[in-house]
């Protein structure tokens, strides 16, 4: 299958493509399909399969699930990884750390350990989740409409801010002050979240402020983890966690870097891409996930779980540290129970498109969309890829020209509340 990149600037060019739909807490360029492809002509738009990923159609102000965009049709699916269970794991994942080597982490001895947050994207469920696993898990964690905030606090060196609290660690029979000294979206000028570059310059900032009364450094995703570690906490050796597992923090993990969770991004990629495959050819949608295809592919429970009155698939994460990250040395590798080809003549190409809502996304670049890649040729799948600016839809929408082309799409949208932007256009 041949592919090749397109810069956003060929933009004009690309507004003859049709989009995808993708669903979606951290890419890709785009690239051009191949002759060859069968397309399904005499489908309408509003029929063909479509799976949200990464970012899961949901208010983004209250969480609840957009079920309308759901059920957009009866093949319409999300896949994601489960936000709370990987939040937790998180949480759990510092908490861990900070117990196990109490007697060297409180740099100035004042018996407060002092973390830091770095902060994704204010709206997004993933992002509010890993806030909250974070807090739950230190005790610093305050209600909300029942439920822990996840607001920002700007600084807290005095433990005065409203939206979080002071938690404690009893170790060795010592109780300790939790703090959580600052916290703040990583948003940047031209209103891109997740940013890691803005991450880098917070954590100058914060260090330069209040620098040995961090102990801690947190991060929603690896992007910004590691250009705080690189900027700051590498060189004063205070343990950076982030999330997503990415190949350049499980190897800084060898160099200080705290740990990391990995949300099974080869199952996620895996799965964005099966359950089109099954749509178009008509069969359970289980076939290759749940129940094992001819050719072998199945997942065993331990790495996903399906939510069938959300039309959700999510996988299931796992805790990467110092014990055990040479098993997660390279991110984009297939996962092996799911390694197999399809037969061709049984399961004939057909045309994806599908968009990354930002080209820049550390994870859904340098893992994510890899891993598709790989897993596209595998399940036969022409896939065209569109990268996103990481700020507004349009710049994805603006190349929906001809959805007729396609016979399946996966969207990665900007904001979760947007759906509609996508929705409509296959609507029509």
């Amino acid at each position: 299958m041949k592919k090749k990149f397109a810069l956003v600037a060929m933009a004009a060019v690309l507004a003859l493509s049709t989009v995808a739909c993708s669903s979606g807490g951290d890419s890709g360029g785009s690239g051009s399909s191949s002759s060859g492809s069968s397309s399904s002509g005499d489908v309408a738009n509003k029929d063909k399969p479509l799976v949200w990923f990464n970012r899961q159609p949901s208010n983004s102000s209250t969480g609840e699930l957009d079920m309308t965009a759901l059920n957009f049709n009866e093949n319409t699916y999300y896949v994601g990884f489960d936000a709370n269970q990987g939040a937790e794991l998180q949480g759990t994942m510092v908490k861990d750390y900070i117990e196990a080597n109490i007697d060297s982490i409180d740099r100035n001895g004042d018996g407060v350990i002092g973390y830091v947050l770095a902060i994704g994207d204010i709206g997004h469920n993933d992002s509010i989740a890993r806030t909250r696993g974070v807090r739950k898990a230190l005790g610093t964690g305050v209600d909300k409409d029942g439920d822990i905030n996840s607001d920002p606090i700007g600084t807290n060196t005095d433990g005065s801010a409203t939206a979080v609290q002071d938690g404690s660690i009893e170790v060795g029979g010592k109780t300790y002050v939790v703090r959580e000294l600052a916290s703040q979206e990583m948003k940047n000028s031209a209103g891109a979240t997740w940013d890691a570059a803005t991450a880098g310059n917070a954590i100058g900032t914060w260090s330069s402020s209040f620098g040995d009364q961090i102990d801690v450094v947190v991060s929603n995703n690896d992007g910004m983890g590691m250009s705080m570690f690189n900027a700051w906490s590498k060189d004063n050796e205070v343990p950076t966690f982030g999330y997503d597992a990415n190949n350049d923090a499980v190897a800084a993990i060898a160099e200080g870097y705290g740990g990391t969770i990995s949300q099974h991004a080869d199952v996620q990629a895996y799965l964005t891409l099966r359950v089109i495959r099954n749509a178009l050819d008509g069969v359970d949608i289980d076939t290759g996930i749940g129940t094992a295809d001819e050719v072998g592919n199945v997942l065993s429970d331990d790495v996903y779980v399906y939510n069938e009155e959300e039309r959700s698939y999510y996988a299931l994460n796992v805790a990467v540290t110092a014990e055990n990250y040479t098993d997660f040395t390279d991110s984009t590798k297939v996962y092996e129970p799911v390694s197999a080809q399809l037969d061709e003549s049984e399961h004939p190409t057909k045309s994806v498109w599908l968009d990354i809502y930002n080209a820049s996304d550390n994870f859904l670049s340098s893992t994510y969309q890899p891993l598709l890649q790989n897993y596209d040729d595998l399940l036969n799948l022409n896939v065209e890829y569109i990268g996103g600016d990481g700020q507004t839809e349009s710049n994805i929408t603006n190349r929906l020209g001809n959805p007729s082309q396609y016979d399946a799409f996966a969207i990665n949208m900007v904001k979760t509340d947007n759906a509609a932007s996508y929705t409509s256009i296959l609507s029509q």
